[in-house]
């Protein structure tokens, strides 16, 4: 069914990868940093498993886009200026598809985690 030594090595890459982007990448390690305040808060509160789930989601949309990012980053570093000047605009637009999923995801929080805060 599955090789467990070609499983293992997929989970190796991967591993890799992140932690490269974690060493490399401040904005990943900013956004790890806020990820984990949340958990614990959404733990530490009584949050229900809805309000669990939808900041989840949050935390892995943000996260997820801030590696596509730094894919995209990476390969335009290597094709940049060499291929096309749109180089910088893709990059721009790469950024600007994180600060949307970061801003949507600081409106999740605060209207799920501020009520509890705030009493």
């Amino acid at each position: 069914m599955f090789e467990s030594k070609k499983l293992i090595e997929s989970f190796r890459h991967a591993f890799r990868g992140l932690r490269h982007a974690f060493q490399w990448e401040q904005s990943l390690r900013i956004q790890v940093l806020i990820s984990l305040i949340v958990i614990f808060l959404m733990f530490y509160f009584p949050t229900r498993r809805l309000e669990k789930v939808a900041l989840l989601l949050a935390i892995m949309g943000v996260l997820t886009l801030e590696l596509i990012n730094t894919i995209f980053e990476r390969v335009s570093d290597v094709l940049k200026p060499r291929i096309h000047h749109y180089i910088k605009d893709i990059k721009d637009i790469m950024a600007a598809t994180v600060l949307i999923a970061s801003l949507i995801a600081l409106i999740i929080g605060i209207l799920i985690l501020g009520p509890y805060i705030w009493r």
